[in-house]
């Protein structure tokens, strides 16, 4: 796994869990994305192709690793891992050299999933709609994630809807 570097979910959820639709967030709340940077920066984050191919480009100032069956990363600076395994052990390089406290599973649905068992913490923003979409972010079970911090509801000047962030904790009895 990561060693003792825990793993964590970033993740915009809707109420009905829907987190995209047709490769992009059927919302746009420019609010979260700024939490969604400093909840990230300086961390490795492992995600899929398309969630990469959705944000346009690597994210300065963190470690993008793809798992993807390609051969080839859809943008420069990308890392590429074909299993989970080597996915956890690049991520796990990184943040030994650049001194990070976690690892970041950023998405898409199949990659939350893939890691979901192994999750540390989730860092979820709760968005106050319930679109039409293609992917879903797993069930969170409270037999097996409590809250240990919620903001909010807020909505800023710009944002199509209303967040409310909230930190779960994995179990300890649940491991």
């Amino acid at each position: 796994m990561s060693g003792s570097i825990p793993l964590v979910a970033v993740v915009a959820m809707a109420e009905n869990r829907v987190i995209g639709r047709n490769g992009s967030m059927p919302w746009s709340i420019p609010s979260d994305l700024k939490r969604y940077r400093r909840l990230t920066m300086g961390k490795p984050m492992i995600m899929g192709r398309k969630t990469l191919q959705s944000i346009g480009r690597v994210l300065d100032g963190r470690d993008t690793i793809v798992l993807t069956r390609q051969d080839h990363a859809p943008f420069e600076g990308a890392r590429l891992a074909a299993t989970p395994q080597a996915a956890l052990e690049i991520a796990a390089s990184c943040a030994a050299s650049r001194g990070a406290d976690e690892i970041v599973i950023a998405g898409g649905e199949e990659i939350y999933r893939l890691f979901f068992d192994k999750l540390e913490r989730l860092y979820v923003s709760e968005v106050a709609a319930a679109p039409e979409g293609d992917a879903r972010f797993p069930t969170i079970d409270p037999a097996t994630f409590e809250p240990v911090h919620s903001e909010g509801p807020v909505r800023h000047g710009r944002d199509s809807a209303a967040t409310r962030f909230t930190i779960y904790r994995r179990i300890a009895a649940t491991r």
